[in-house]
């Protein structure tokens, strides 16, 4: 049998998830988390008496969510080349698979603000980004080996930037989801970009061109 503190602290961080998406900022009180559980303000606090605490569980918690989510998508793919199962996932593509993205960005917002005074939240989020910029790379590398790590990386990096930026636009401003396409498809584009560049003998071989900054 779990100890009450595993059952009870899970439920303390759900309830501060759908809290922040309902209300947004500010933070949400431990009255109004309370109000979402049936426990006692006092409770919460017993649980987690340091709110910044509580703040890096929802973004624990938060990456779990896609984690179990991209775990299924993984195993029904049952292929080494994942790659476009990746992609999908994260433009909600797979939702008619049960695989749908998690309805998360307000509270993502959230944690982003809170970051800015945050040592803790912004460690917490920057690792979560990085390992999504690196695992894109790789599955990138794996789809497509004729492109050295250094690209793969770089698509890494603008998927993320990407991927983030779209969902702020649809699902926090309240841009058509339509737009979900349009930012898939400059995936693969950009994508195939990178493959044209490294399959043309005169293109593969010439310089960089030299980076801002």
């Amino acid at each position: 049998m779990k100890p009450i503190s595993e059952i009870r602290r899970p439920e303390i961080v759900q309830a501060a998830i759908r809290t922040i998406g309902r209300l947004g900022l500010p933070m949400a009180s431990y009255d109004q988390i309370a109000r979402e559980t049936d426990m006692s303000r006092q409770l919460i606090r017993h649980y987690f008496p340091d709110s910044e605490v509580l703040m890096v569980a929802v973004c624990d918690a938060l990456a779990a969510s896609y984690r179990e989510c991209l775990m299924q998508g993984i195993l029904k793919a049952n292929t080494a080349r994942r790659l476009p199962m990746f992609l999908d996932f994260y433009f909600n593509f797979l939702a008619g698979e049960g695989l749908a993205k998690p309805a998360d960005d307000a509270v993502y917002d959230a944690m982003f603000a809170l970051a800015a005074g945050s040592d803790k939240l912004r460690k917490n989020l920057f690792d979560q980004y990085n390992l999504l910029h690196h695992t894109i790379a790789h599955e990138v590398q794996i789809s497509h080996p004729t492109l050295p790590q250094s690209a793969c990386r770089e698509i890494g990096y603008l998927f993320v930037a990407l991927m983030y930026g779209h969902w702020k636009m649809v699902a926090t401003l309240g841009f058509s989801e339509d737009y979900n396409r349009v930012s898939r498809e400059a995936v693969d584009r950009l994508i195939d970009s990178y493959v044209a560049r490294y399959d043309d003998p005169d293109l593969r071989d010439a310089p960089d061109t030299p980076r801002r900054g």
